[in-house]
């Protein structure tokens, strides 16, 4: 197969399935041909990414799982890679120089594009995994172009958690209500009109739940455009690093 992307997910399924989704249904298609061209792994097993930070003495690290997945990317030479998971975004940097080809950076494109969409926001709220929080992927990413962060208070993550964990990871649902409870309390209590969703967990609520009026940067709907975006200009024969730089670079 020629011109073609890998996707890194399994991080977990089910949100991995919506980027899929989302992929394959925006793609403007007449015939099958159209679609994308892609390989997906979907590595179930990888260790949980949020346990490993943020008690990396106790928990096994994910990065060689993430490692051996790369390497065997490279034999098969992918325009680019997608990894369909924020928190794993931690080794961003170790993977991509174990990778030959371009790994997206989902938070740094999706914060490209905030500043874009909403230029004049001073205060960007921001809902993600406590590895996301603790690692300061998004934080920093925010911080950047010259925002201020705010992330509710205790009472946020443990909704956050229970949407995450307890419903979406653990039972494959998604409680919509529980996801309008959380934009809602970061508007009305917190102060902020943008909100950040750090998590594809959260991306996939936004999928089945956005029926509301709240501003949401959803990185997930955010590199499935890119994806798309990318991989249908490369097929036309575009130069693959130049546009990857276009997103990426500042």
């Amino acid at each position: 197969m020629r011109s073609f992307f890998s996707i890194l997910g399994g991080m977990g399924t089910i949100a991995t399935e919506s980027y899929v989704r989302l992929i394959n249904h925006r793609v403007k298609i007449s015939r099958d041909q159209d679609y994308l061209n892609y390989i997906l792994v979907n590595h179930a097993t990888v260790p949980d990414r949020t346990s490993y930070i943020l008690n990396p003495s106790e928990h096994e690290s994910f990065l060689p799982y993430l490692i051996e997945d790369i390497e065997q990317q490279n034999k098969l030479g992918p325009d680019f890679i997608v990894m369909v998971c924020n928190t794993a975004h931690y080794f961003y940097e170790e993977l991509q120089k174990n990778s030959q080809a371009p790994i997206l950076h989902m938070p740094r494109i999706a914060i490209k594009q905030m500043v874009s969409q909403y230029p004049t926001e001073e205060k960007i709220g921001l809902i993600a995994t406590r590895g996301t929080i603790a690692d300061g992927i998004y934080k920093n990413e925010i911080e950047k172009v010259g925002k201020e962060v705010v992330l509710g208070g205790p009472e946020i993550q443990e909704l956050v958690d229970e949407l995450i964990y307890q419903n979406i990871k653990e039972k494959g649902i998604v409680d919509v209500a529980l996801y309008h409870q959380i934009l809602q309390k970061m508007h009305d209590d917190y102060g902020v009109n943008v909100i950040v969703l750090g998590c594809t967990e959260l991306s996939l609520a936004q999928e089945k739940g956005s029926n509301h009026q709240y501003q949401v940067i959803d990185a997930q709907s955010i590199i499935a455009d890119v994806t798309i975006d990318l991989a249908t200009r490369i097929r036309k024969g575009q130069d693959k690093q130049s546009l990857i730089n276009h997103y990426q670079k500042a």
